[in-house]
């Protein structure tokens, strides 16, 4: 049974329809061609000028009248037939005709005003004489050309017999696709035609290919273009047979004949010789039929010849021929080597990825231990959670620090590493390392600021990394956050339900230059307030406004208040689909008590 599924009858009826969509299309298509041919033909006919000339003329008209060309075309009448005349030849021309095993027409120029030819009269036929629309000699004989064959304008044929004529070089069309034109209908036939001038006149001939003519034509055209060879090899008379295309696999010069089959290890890449020894081994000694792929080297470089190979046999089974079938797949080859190569290199980006991302986690870990719960400080209850973004390749910097200082402040803080990956993740590992040191200097956040800029700066050397962050102090003495900006979403105070974000002074971002100084801002707290602070990942989506993300942050800050700080925040983050962001979140809802 198939493993595809059955056609329905809608399904190969639409297909069959399309098709023939298609070719009507193409059929009408070739009507207006053989239009416009035809016209043309008629047009120079009449004018006594050449098909070029006649065509410029014909879209000029177009122009004039506003019609369509095609419909232009049509209203160009058949010129009156002239009258024939039975022109005097001399007996050896029509000898001459009589001789030739095919079509033949001995043709007279026809000149213009200036003496130019731009056409041929036929003064005699012979009597194999057929045109490709099927008109005699007996038809032909004392008219013009163009008249009684209006393809030759489109084919180039005029212009080839014109060349002919005044040149006096012969010419040999072989295999032309040539398209008579009558009635306006197409009539194709492929020729072989050949042309030369003798005495004051042209001599023409062509010849249809037949069936058994057009199918090696096409099996020739299609070895080139399969890059496919034959060749034969007569053990008994050594005699060597090689289509066209062997030459070109073998980089060998026609002049030097094919090569011999003993000759044939000489041209193949010494890594390969055992192939081919042991493909003459099947083919002589044990007289069987092998398909096989070696390479050779020829002048052009190193081919991929894929070979079908096969002894001939006597009646007594002796090989007496070998046959080959040969194509070049060296651009298969070539495909298949690059293919490889990518996906060895996307396998090992994948896997330095899945490292870093590896490597990116357990420092996460380690410096984040805590990425969600209630941390209990003086005078505070602080909400914490931590989201990875949605896609692990980018795992961030996002970062905090909530604790409690020698001196009884609690040290606030957030911030954002610029990046994803490892790097991130080390440049966030400094800043709040480095953090954690400088905090029991007991010095204000605008100073511990100032240092963690330089401590980056300075770590980093060649390599500029940048990073954000919202540092600051709270004293249960008086209830005030002493606070420094360097560059991060400013905080939001939730009071009495209202939310509202804290204005301040914004500093530069850490690391963005050698000495920074940060300004500070003291923001006066009370029982019942809440601080947000968060990182850009809750407010900044794809597509989207800064300014959107945080009216919808200030929204549902003010639905979602709540006196327990981990409440909020599962609130917030389910309005705002944190859970679903494509960077990095993190939050802190800190609560005074």
């Amino acid at each position: 049974m198939s493993r595809f599924p059955p056609f329905s009858r809608y399904e190969t009826g639409a297909a069959s329809a399309r098709v023939r969509d298609l070719l009507v299309r193409l059929r009408l298509h070739m009507r207006d061609e053989a239009i416009l041919d035809e016209a043309i033909a008629r047009l120079a006919t009449e004018l006594n000028v050449r098909p070029g000339e006649a065509a410029e003329q014909l879209a000029r008209m177009a122009k004039h009248s506003g019609l369509e060309l095609v419909e232009v075309a049509r209203g160009i009448e058949r010129p009156p037939d002239e009258p024939r005349q039975a022109h005097e030849v001399p007996a050896w021309v029509t000898g001459m005709l009589e001789a030739i095993h095919a079509s033949a027409l001995y043709l007279a120029p026809v000149r213009d005003a200036s003496g130019r030819v731009v056409d041929f009269l036929i003064l005699a036929a012979n009597r194999h004489a057929r045109t490709a629309a099927g008109r005699t000699a007996a038809e032909v004989a004392g008219r013009r050309l163009m008249a009684v064959s209006p393809g030759v304008a489109g084919s180039g044929l005029l212009d080839d017999y014109i060349s002919a004529f005044e040149t006096g070089e012969p010419v040999h069309r072989e295999g032309l696709e040539f398209v008579e034109v009558l009635d306006y209908l197409l009539w194709p036939a492929t020729l072989n035609v050949r042309a030369a001038r003798v005495d004051d006149g042209l001599l023409v001939s062509w010849r249809p290919l037949d069936d058994e003519e057009l199918l090696v034509s096409g099996w020739e055209r299609a070895q080139r273009l399969a890059e496919l060879g034959w060749g034969e090899w007569n053990l008994a008379t050594q005699r060597t047979l090689w289509t066209p295309q062997m030459y070109e696999m073998f980089g060998r010069d026609r002049n030097d004949g094919p090569m011999s089959l003993e000759d044939l290890p000489t041209v193949v890449v010494p890594e390969d010789l055992p192939i081919v020894e042991d493909l003459m081994r099947s083919l002589l000694e044990h007289r069987e039929a092998v398909e096989t792929e070696f390479r050779i080297q020829q002048r052009h470089g190193v081919r991929h010849l894929c070979v079908f190979s096969e002894p001939l046999l006597d009646a007594d089974g002796v090989p007496v021929k070998v046959r080959f079938l040969a194509q070049d797949v060296t651009k298969n080859r070539r495909r298949e080597r690059a293919l490889a190569v990518a996906h060895e290199q996307a396998h090992r980006q994948r896997q330095r990825a899945e490292e870093e991302h590896r490597v990116t986690v357990r420092l996460q870990d380690t410096i984040l231990p805590i990425r969600r719960g209630l941390i209990h400080l003086p005078g505070l209850a602080v909400g914490v959670r931590y989201l990875p973004g949605e896609e692990l390749i980018r795992l961030g910097g996002d970062w905090f620090k909530a604790r409690l200082l020698p001196d009884g402040r609690v040290l606030i803080a957030i911030g954002d590493a610029m990046g994803h990956g490892l790097t991130a993740t080390s440049i966030m590992l400094q800043m709040r390392s480095g953090l954690a040191g400088l905090a029991y200097t007991q010095q204000p956040a605008g100073q511990l600021a100032t240092w963690l800029n330089d401590l980056i700066v300075h770590s980093n050397q060649g390599v500029t990394v940048t990073g954000t962050a919202i540092i600051g102090h709270f004293d249960p003495g008086d209830c005030t956050f002493r606070w420094t900006n360097a560059g991060h979403p400013a905080p939001v105070l939730i009071r009495d339900g209202r939310p509202e974000p804290i204005d301040g002074v914004q500093g530069v971002m850490l690391g963005a230059f050698d000495v920074s100084e940060y300004q500070m801002t003291t923001t006066q707290l009370r029982s019942g307030d809440v601080l947000l602070l968060y990182t850009d990942g809750i407010v900044e989506r794809r597509g989207q406004d800064l300014e959107v993300g945080m009216e919808a942050l200030l929204q549902a800050a003010h639905l979602c208040s709540d006196d327990d700080p981990e409440r909020m925040i599962d609130c917030l983050l389910n309005r705002l689909g944190g859970d679903a962001a494509e960077d990095d979140v993190c939050v802190l809802a800190v609560r005074v008590l």
